[in-house]
């Protein structure tokens, strides 16, 4: 009689706007093994899924085999867990509705879950980070794209449609900027990648001030923050102007969802006091009174790639099993 192999390990993906992370995690949440490759370099699904997939199955079967893989876990920008799908990114490369998980689904023969990169990075925070322990909590990522994730109870709003939390697509400016999904003066316009640049670049327009910032052909928020080090009048004032929207749009939530915390985190984080003193400033000042001074806000200490394909396990883990191959 043959022992049946025991499916002790999932598969955690993480699909950034960049690279695309995937790591083999045991039942314990000790990543086994992990590699990646260029998401940029896939301008079309067909070809991402059939890299993904490839990928996948030699990562497992180089560390115990693809038979002791239980289930896959993907985290997407724009991903709809109760779909499965990649909706309508205004960031992604790839375009409309993508049925991601029954693609993956169809080609490696195990169940797939996908849910939206927030939803999943607050998943890693309640396990290994900062929020562990904690049952509400706001999750903010501040990158390409701005999103949230709202822990209520120990457990993630999903909303009825699969996307609560939108916060980067609430208005914070009437008739303001236009953003990637289409709409005017979200959020995401303003303390997102794109935004902070545009501030930077209109403050160096309307003040006609020397600043640091002009020597680079296509300035980033790292560079901006660099200036800032470096005591740059203008770097400094484009983060206080993002930090205050961000204040506000968190206080709004705040008022909301009434959260032990709010967790900020992505890559314009890293710009530390210069972002974050002046967001907590904002914040303290539109917040609603009857909780100021109790929610506290603060910075992600985790790995971020680690924590993102973490919390994609812990999704494949939910996920009723299936497989091909039994």
């Amino acid at each position: 009689m043959e022992l049946e192999t025991v499916k002790d390990r999932v598969i955690g993906v993480d699909i950034s706007y960049s690279q695309t992370t995937i790591a083999v995690v045991d039942v314990r949440g000790n990543i086994i093994a992990k590699t990646s490759f260029c998401t940029e370099e896939f301008p079309e699904i067909s070809g991402f899924v059939t890299k993904l997939s490839e990928s996948i199955v030699e990562l497992a079967e180089d560390n115990g085999g693809f038979l002791s893989i239980r289930s896959v876990g993907v985290s997407s920008p724009s991903g709809n867990f109760k779909t499965g799908c990649i909706e309508n990114s205004p960031n992604m490369k790839w375009k409309g509705v993508i049925p991601m998980a029954a693609m993956l689904r169809d080609r490696l023969g195990i169940a797939v879950a996908l849910g939206n990169d927030s939803h999943t990075m607050a998943l890693g925070e309640h396990v290994y980070g900062s929020a562990h322990g904690m049952r509400d909590f706001v999750l903010v990522t501040l990158g390409h794209g701005l999103g949230n994730a709202i822990f209520n109870r120990g457990k993630i709003i999903l909303g009825a449609h699969g996307f609560g939390g939108e916060m980067g697509h609430s208005c914070v400016v009437d008739g303001g900027r236009l953003c990637g999904c289409g709409n005017h003066g979200c959020l995401e316009a303003y303390c997102a990648t794109k935004g902070v640049v545009q501030t930077a670049k209109e403050l160096m327009e309307e003040s006609g001030e020397e600043s640091l910032m002009t020597i680079y052909p296509n300035l980033t928020p790292k560079n901006i923050t660099e200036c800032c080090n470096k005591g740059d009048k203008l770097a400094i004032e484009t983060y206080r102007r993002t930090g205050h929207i961000l204040g506000i749009a968190m206080a709004n939530i705040a008022a909301l969802v009434d959260p032990q915390a709010i967790i900020i985190t992505g890559g314009i984080s890293k710009a530390g006091k210069w972002l974050l003193e002046p967001a907590k400033q904002s914040f303290d000042e539109h917040c609603f009174r009857n909780i100021r001074g109790k929610v506290k806000i603060t910075s992600s200490t985790l790995d971020s790639r680690e924590r993102d394909v973490l919390g994609a396990s812990a999704l494949a883990w939910e996920v009723e099993e299936y497989s091909l191959f039994k």
